[in-house]
C-alpha cells in the first residue's frame, strides 16, 4: 500500500462520515458507501486545490446523475471580462489503494465532450439541476461578451492518464485557453503540508544590490527564468500557498498571453527582464558570500512568493515545452528579495497588497486584503459589539468550520450589502470588492453587530434554501439567493415598524426572535414578489436559465420589486 494514497484514504474515510448528511441534503446521496466516499474525495480534491473553504467547496460539487463526467465545478467573478472556470472529474480506486492504475482513457473522453458543449451556449444536453445552473450562468456570462480561461483537473488516487489518452486531448485541438490537469495523492499530501518552511538557493546572474532598511534586509537583482522554473519544479505551490492557488484559471490572459509570447520569441527573449514588472519575495534568512561581486548563490530559509506567482507560473508552463534551452537562458526577471523580522506577519500581507493591487489578481482568493483589512478599527469595533450579543466574529480567515454562532468578515459584507444596503448583484458578482473599493460603503461607521447579525441570520436562512430548494421551488430561486435575502429583510422591517438605522442592541432580541418563527414566511413573500416581478419584465413569457442568471447579475429586477410593491 503507497503510504500517500493511504493518508488520503484516511481522510476521504473521515469527510464521508462528516459530510454525509451534507452529501445527502445537496446530491441526494444516501445510503451508498463507496459513492459517499467517492463525493468525499472530489470535495477534498476541489477544497485543497482551490483553497476553498468548506461551504464553497461544498457548493461546487455536481456529482450525480447527469453530470455529464463534471464532478465539481466553480466559477470565478469576472476580470477585464475574463473569467475562470475550474472543472473537477474524479475516479476514486477504494480497492488495493497501491496508487498504480492510470486515470481511465473513458474518463477523459467524456472530458473532452464536457468543454466541447459546456461553453457553447446553444447546446442543450441533459444535466443534473445542480450542473445546469452553473453551467447555465457561465453560458449566460459567454453571451455577455465575456471570454473563458478553462481549467479541467482529472482526479484520481493513481497515475495520470495513458500517451493513448493524451493523443485525444491534442486531438481535440483546444484553444489555448483550455488546459488539462492531473491531480492526484501526491498533489494534495504536498498542499497540506505546505505550512512545512521552503528552504532552497536562488542564483542571481551579475551585480546585485544588497541594504539593510528599516529593520529589512533586501537583496536586489537579476534571476534566470530557468533557474524560477526549477524552484517551481521543486516546490510547486508550497511557495505560492494559497494565494495564487485559482491562478491557472485564467489561463488565456492577456498578461499570460504576453509573457509566453516572449519568451518563444528569439528576438525578444532576452529582452523579458524590461517588459516584467519582476517578482517580490519574502524570506526568513537569507546568506550569500559578500566577497563576491556578482553572481551570487543565495540561501534562502522559508522562501515565500508575495507578488508574482503568476509570471512564476506562466514561466513554468513555457519552459515545460520546446523551446530550446540556449534560448530560455538569455531571459532574466528582476526579484526582490526581503528578509523580514520574525513579526512581519502585517507587513507581508501588506506587501501582498500593495504589490498585487495593480494586477488583476483577485485579492479576495489571496485572502490578503480581507486579513489586511482585519485590524482596522471598524472591524474591531463589530467584533466586539457582537460579541455582547452573543456571536463571535471571524475578522480573518481561518480553516475550522463556522459555527452557527460564528460570522466571517466574508458573510458579513455579502449579507449587509444584499440584505440593508439593498446591492444584491454587487453581493454576489463583486465579491473581490467587498474588502476593496466597496469597503467603505459596507462596512461603513454607523454599522453595529444587531445589523450584521441580523443580516447574517437571513442571508443563512436563503442560501439554505438556494443550495437544497424544494422539488416545487422556481428555476429562479438558484440565481436569486442576495435578492430573496434583500426582500426578507423588508418584510422583517415592516414587521418591526423601523428603519434599518432604528436596529440596534436594544431591539435585537425581538427581531432574532422573528427570524426564527417567521422566516419561512419571509421567504415565501419573498419569492413570490421575485416571481410577480419577472413576469413584469419579461411580459409573462418563458425565461431560460441563461436569461435568469443574467438577470440577477445585472440587478435588472430592482426597479421592477418597488414597481411590484406599490402594485400591492
Amino acid at each position: 500500500m503507497d503510504i500517500k494514497v493511504s493518508i488520503i484514504d484516511q481522510r476521504v474515510r473521515k469527510l464521508a462520515d462528516d459530510l454525509a448528511g451534507e452529501f445527502a441534503d445537496r446530491l441526494n446521496i444516501k445510503g451508498d458507501e463507496t459513492k459517499t466516499r467517492s463525493t468525499a474525495f472530489v470535495y477534498l480534491m476541489a477544497k485543497t486545490l482551490l483553497d476553498l473553504s468548506q461551504e464553497e467547496a461544498l457548493d461546487a460539487l455536481t456529482e450525480g446523475g447527469g453530470d455529464f463526467g463534471v464532478d465539481a465545478l466553480e466559477v470565478s467573478d469576472v476580470q477585464d471580462g475574463e473569467f475562470t472556470v475550474t472543472l473537477f472529474q474524479a475516479k476514486y480506486d477504494h480497492s488495493k489503494l497501491e496508487g498504480d492504475k492510470n486515470f481511465p482513457e473513458t474518463g477523459v473522453t467524456k472530458a473532452i465532450e464536457a468543454v466541447n458543449t459546456l461553453f457553447e451556449p446553444k447546446k442543450y444536453v441533459p444535466m443534473n439541476p445542480a450542473l445546469e445552473a452553473k453551467v447555465e450562468e457561465i453560458r449566460s456570462l459567454i453571451q455577455d461578451g465575456n471570454l473563458p480561461g478553462v481549467r479541467f483537473i482529472l482526479c484520481n488516487n493513481g497515475l495520470a492518464w495513458t500517451e493513448t489518452a493524451q493523443a485525444l486531448i491534442d486531438l481535440a485541438n483546444f484553444p489555448d485557453g483550455v488546459r488539462f490537469e492531473h491531480a492526484n495523492h501526491d498533489e494534495i499530501v504536498r498542499l497540506l503540508q505546505s505550512s512545512q518552511p521552503v528552504n532552497d538557493s536562488l542564483r542571481f546572474d551579475g551585480k546585485s544590490i544588497v541594504e539593510d532598511f528599516n529593520y529589512i534586509r533586501v537583496f536586489v537583482g537579476k534571476v534566470a527564468v530557468t533557474e524560477i522554473a526549477g524552484l517551481l519544479e521543486r516546490h510547486g505551490d508550497r511557495l505560492l500557498e494559497r494565494k495564487i492557488r485559482r491562478y491557472p484559471g485564467m489561463i488565456g490572459n492577456r498578461v499570460n498571453k504576453s509573457i509566453r509570447a516572449t519568451l518563444n520569441d528569439s528576438e525578444q527573449c532576452p529582452n523579458f527582464y524590461f517588459y516584467n514588472n519582476g517578482l517580490t519575495l519574502v524570506c526568513k534568512k537569507f546568506d550569500y558570500n559578500a566577497l563576491q561581486t556578482e553572481d551570487h548563490q543565495v540561501k534562502v530559509d522559508g522562501l515565500q512568493i508575495l507578488n508574482g506567482g503568476r509570471t512564476c507560473k506562466t514561466i513554468e508552463r513555457a519552459l515545460s515545452g520546446s523551446l530550446p534551452l540556449s534560448q530560455l537562458e538569455q531571459a532574466f526577471v528582476l526579484v526582490r528579495l526581503y528578509q523580514l523580522p520574525d513579526d512581519g506577519a502585517d507587513l507581508v500581507r501588506r506587501i501582498t497588497y500593495a504589490t498585487n493591487s495593480q494586477n488583476p489578481i483577485d485579492l479576495r482568493d489571496l485572502s490578503d486584503l480581507r486579513d489586511l483589512r482585519s485590524n482596522d478599527e471598524r472591524q474591531i469595533a463589530l467584533k466586539a459589539s457582537m460579541e455582547t450579543l452573543g456571536y463571535q466574529y471571524r475578522r480573518q480567515r481561518s480553516e475550522d468550520a463556522v459555527k452557527p454562532s460564528e460570522i466571517t468578515s466574508a458573510t458579513a459584507a455579502e449579507a449587509v450589502l444584499s440584505v440593508w444596503l439593498q446591492q444584491p448583484q454587487q453581493a454576489k458578482f463583486m465579491s473581490r470588492e467587498h474588502f476593496g473599493k466597496l469597503y467603505d460603503k459596507i462596512f461603513s461607521p454607523n454599522l453595529n453587530g444587531t445589523r450584521v447579525i441580523l443580516a447574517t441570520l437571513l442571508f443563512r436562512h436563503t442560501e439554505n434554501y438556494r443550495k437544497r430548494p424544494p422539488a416545487d421551488a422556481p428555476p429562479f430561486v438558484r440565481y436569486a439567493g442576495p435578492f430573496i435575502a434583500m426582500l426578507m429583510g423588508e418584510e422583517l422591517l415592516k414587521d418591526m415598524g423601523c428603519k434599518v438605522s432604528d436596529l440596534d442592541h436594544r431591539n435585537f432580541d425581538e427581531a432574532r426572535h422573528l427570524i426564527e418563527t417567521k422566516s419561512g414566511t419571509y421567504l415565501s413573500a419573498a419569492v413570490d414578489k421575485l416571481g410577480t416581478a419577472l413576469g413584469l419584465l419579461y411580459g409573462g413569457k418563458e425565461v431560460s436559465l441563461q436569461q435568469l442568471s443574467a438577470t440577477f447579475r445585472r440587478g435588472d429586477l430592482l426597479q421592477y420589486l418597488s414597481f411590484g410593491a406599490l402594485l400591492k
